[in-house]
C-alpha cells in the first residue's frame, strides 16, 4: 500500500472533522464549564489527526504503525464523553469507533506490507 500524503487518508480527514466537532460541542452547556475535562478531550481530538500526520511524516512504515496505535488510544479517550446528550454522544462515539477501526486496519495492512 503506497500512501504519499497523510492529507489523502480518509481516516485523517475524518479525524479533522471529529476535532472540529469536539470543539463545537464542548463549548456548550455543562461541557463548556468542565474546563479540565473539556480541554483534555479537545487535546485528544486534535491528537488523533495530528498523530496520523506525524506518523506518516516519519517516513518509515514501522514509525507510522507505532503512531497509528497512539491514535487508537486517543480515539478511545474520546469515547469517555459524559456531558453530551445521549443522541449526540451516540453519533460522535460511532464516528470515533469507525476511525479507530480504520486505523487498526490500516496498521494491519501496513504491517503485512513490511
Amino acid at each position: 500500500m503506497k500512501i504519499t500524503r497523510f492529507e489523502d487518508l480518509k481516516c485523517w480527514k475524518e479525524a479533522v472533522s471529529l476535532a472540529v466537532e469536539m470543539y463545537r460541542v464542548s463549548k456548550e452547556g455543562e461541557f463548556g464549564k468542565g474546563f479540565g475535562f473539556r480541554d483534555q478531550l479537545r487535546r485528544a481530538a486534535v491528537s488523533v489527526a495530528s498523530n496520523i500526520a506525524e506518523g506518516k511524516e516519519r517516513e518509515t512504515v514501522s514509525e507510522f504503525i507505532r503512531f497509528l496505535y497512539i491514535v487508537k488510544g486517543s480515539a478511545g479517550e474520546l469515547r469517555t464523553l459524559g456531558y453530551l446528550e445521549k443522541e449526540e454522544f451516540e453519533d460522535f462515539r460511532g464516528r470515533v469507533e469507525k476511525v479507530g477501526e480504520v486505523i487498526v486496519n490500516l496498521a494491519r495492512v501496513l504491517r503485512r506490507g513490511q
